[in-house]
């Protein structure tokens, strides 16, 4: 998979983001809790070399639950403080603030120790196109602040806002890296609409998320639309399968025909929606 896209407002906002790091004393990166590593930005760490950090498996409530506690324990043998969110129900404004107090424990500390109670704590808030950070954010508030939308690039413009507690933080644009040569990273961030449907073979891509869901979460295809899964390990087996998921579907092209094109964005969408279950498509041994 040869993905280069990386659109001109993503290198304005690297260079933003390098510039307004300064100004923050804790970064808050949000991923996707179905693909927690493949959704991070490997940029991240050299852009932030110095800087608090903390992690949010955020969709956890579209992902296998023992798979998102396992990515737990693997982060935080990293040192990494993290935590998991459901952005569609929040609730969780109370460990979010938990995490961030323990992150940034040698500044209060050394504001305590000056006497500065309550002194603010800034943040920024990163993370890679559609892992839904703006609506962690919009359950963070309370209230519709930041512009959300199941598609990547919709956060544009640099914002602030400020959280009972102590906190103020910055919301940035998602940031991919500029190039994807690892094949896997890429058709995970595919499945998951990090990468725009646009610039992609659809069939393909159908065809490589069933044959990833037998491997990761055999039976939720049967399950979700009652038929036999067909075991698919090639892409041609996986075909054959798309095309019998078009035909239950009712979905004609033509004349004897199956619509396998309108078939993969289903898939793709029932997916991302949820649809299929909880499915978490990478785990930490991998």
């Amino acid at each position: 998979m040869s993905v280069n896209w990386y659109p001109g407002h993503m290198a304005k906002t690297r260079r933003v983001m390098e510039s307004d790091l300064k100004l923050v004393d804790l970064v808050c990166e949000v991923v996707d809790a179905r693909i927690p590593q493949a959704s991070r930005n490997p940029d991240l760490d050299r852009l932030c070399r110095g800087k608090r950090r903390m992690l949010v498996l955020n969709r956890a409530d579209q992902a296998e639950p023992a798979a998102t506690a396992r990515w737990q324990a693997f982060y935080r043998k990293q040192g990494l403080l993290v935590m998991e969110s459901d952005s569609q129900k929040g609730g969780f404004f109370k460990p979010f603030s938990t995490c961030a107090k323990e992150a940034c424990a040698d500044l209060i500390a050394r504001q305590e120790a000056k006497g500065q109670q309550g002194g603010v704590i800034h943040m920024m808030i990163m993370g890679v196109p559609n892992v839904g950070k703006s609506s962690f954010i919009n359950r963070l508030l309370g209230k519709k602040a930041a512009v959300a939308a199941d598609k990547p690039g919709v956060t544009r413009g640099k914002q602030w806002f400020s959280l009972p507690g102590g906190f103020a933080f910055m919301d940035t644009p998602g940031m991919l890296w500029p190039k994807i040569e690892d094949d896997q990273v890429g058709y995970l961030l595919a499945f998951t609409g990090t990468i725009r449907d646009e610039i992609l073979d659809l069939e393909d891509l159908a065809c490589r998320l069933l044959i990833r869901l037998e491997q990761y979460a055999p039976g939720a295809v049967e399950n979700r639309y009652g038929i036999p899964s067909g075991h698919p390990k090639e892409i041609a087996q996986a075909y054959d399968v798309l095309g019998a998921l078009a035909k239950k579907r009712g979905f004609l092209a033509g004349r004897q025909e199956y619509d396998t094109l309108r078939m993969a964005r289903t898939l793709l969408e029932e997916f991302r929606g949820g649809r299929l279950g909880r499915i978490t498509l990478e785990l930490p041994e991998d």
